[in-house]
């Protein structure tokens, strides 16, 4: 078995290839032979001639830095037959600091640790990230291209209110939402995409001094986003329609989640079986309380579950009440896709 550690950059990536743990990491740091390959044609031939013919047993090990960097080369990767690995950032710099002692941060020496983290670990599969399906990947995407199209919408809609403040203040604040498959009534009527008499009526008698192009341009923005939005829509929607996520859709709409809403808990809990214990169930241990001495039941499912969804324990007294409250919420949702029958077929 060899395993190749790679650091990840915006346009290459930084390798290490060991055949065995070595003995004395940061002397083996000064030592090692290094390799750097460029997001080329050259740099991907380059990256698979240095694994060899030996693809079945190798395991690369990567940081899933974004969903863009780490993508390509992962896929390169894994089309060659490489298994593919990734490790937490969180994890990663706890490793390299405190168990290596490796040199300040820098490719080289992430690269490193990558590699020397998968010849510790390569058979406890909970130190790696979750490795999830297809489809949740891409639901992943789409969820974060919505997410991207949101934070582009705000500012130019922002600025479009600030000039009809002036020039049409009359709808200045108007709140004008999507209906099925068009455009906002009020930004397509701005930009001439969409018929309205009562916005003909509206600007006749506002007392704004008039709107110039430099608005209309802004609606026109905002209108090729929100249909870009549809779209992606349509995509998640054809997505999350998919028979494995029935049962936690049947969840979902016990709160009334949306279809984003749904999408965005998907990408972060399927599979759920991946929080609990080996037999199915709950993952629940018994121990002593560091302060008290006495049995204390340690939900160590629960816990998993909140940590994916952004809760997880902390020690920060001030926060206390507030994530109480969220692990109620939490439990009672755990608590609900473990009563539905989500094994059923």
């Amino acid at each position: 078995m060899q395993i190749l550690g790679l650091d990840i950059s915006k346009a290459s990536v930084s390798c290490c290839l060991l055949t065995e743990k070595p003995t004395e990491p940061r002397q083996f740091y000064y030592d090692c032979d290094f390799h750097k390959f460029e997001a080329t044609a050259f740099g991907i031939r380059g990256l698979l001639a240095l694994i060899g013919g030996d693809t079945d047993s190798t395991i690369a090990i990567m940081e899933p830095t974004g969903v863009n960097y780490s993508r390509l080369w992962g896929t390169q990767l894994a089309r060659a037959g490489v298994e593919v690995r990734l490790v937490g950032h969180k994890e990663l710099r706890s490793f390299r600091e405190h168990h290596l002692g490796l040199p300040d941060k820098d490719d080289d020496a992430d690269a490193l640790a990558l590699a020397i983290y998968g010849w510790d670990f390569f058979e406890v599969p909970r130190r790696f990230v979750q490795v999830r399906s297809q489809s949740i990947v891409e639901i992943r995407r789409l969820v974060l291209r919505l997410s991207h199209l949101n934070r582009v919408q705000s500012p130019i809609i922002n600025r479009a209110r600030q000039d009809l403040a002036w020039q049409f203040p009359e709808a200045a604040l108007v709140r004008s939402v999507r209906s099925g498959e068009k455009v906002s009534l009020f930004w397509g009527w701005l930009c001439g995409q969409r018929p309205s008499a009562k916005y003909d009526l509206m600007l006749e008698q506002s007392i704004g001094l008039g709107i110039d192009e430099g608005v209309r341009f802004h609606a026109a923005r905002i209108c090729d986003i929100q249909r870009e939005e549809m779209v992606v829509e349509f995509q998640l929607s054809l997505l999350v329609s998919e028979p494995q996520f029935l049962p936690y859709r049947k969840v979902f709409a016990r709160f009334g989640f949306g279809r984003r809403v749904e999408a965005l808990l998907l990408s972060q809990i399927y599979p759920f079986e991946n929080y609990l214990a080996a037999d199915g169930k709950p993952d629940v241990k018994i121990r002593n309380g560091r302060l008290s001495d006495k049995a204390t039941k340690r939900h160590l499912s629960l816990r998993r579950f909140c940590k994916a969804l952004g809760y997880a324990p902390s020690h920060s007294w001030q926060r206390r009440y507030q994530q109480v409250e969220s692990q109620r919420w939490l439990r009672f949702m755990s608590e609900s896709l473990v009563a539905v029958d989500i094994y059923q077929d």
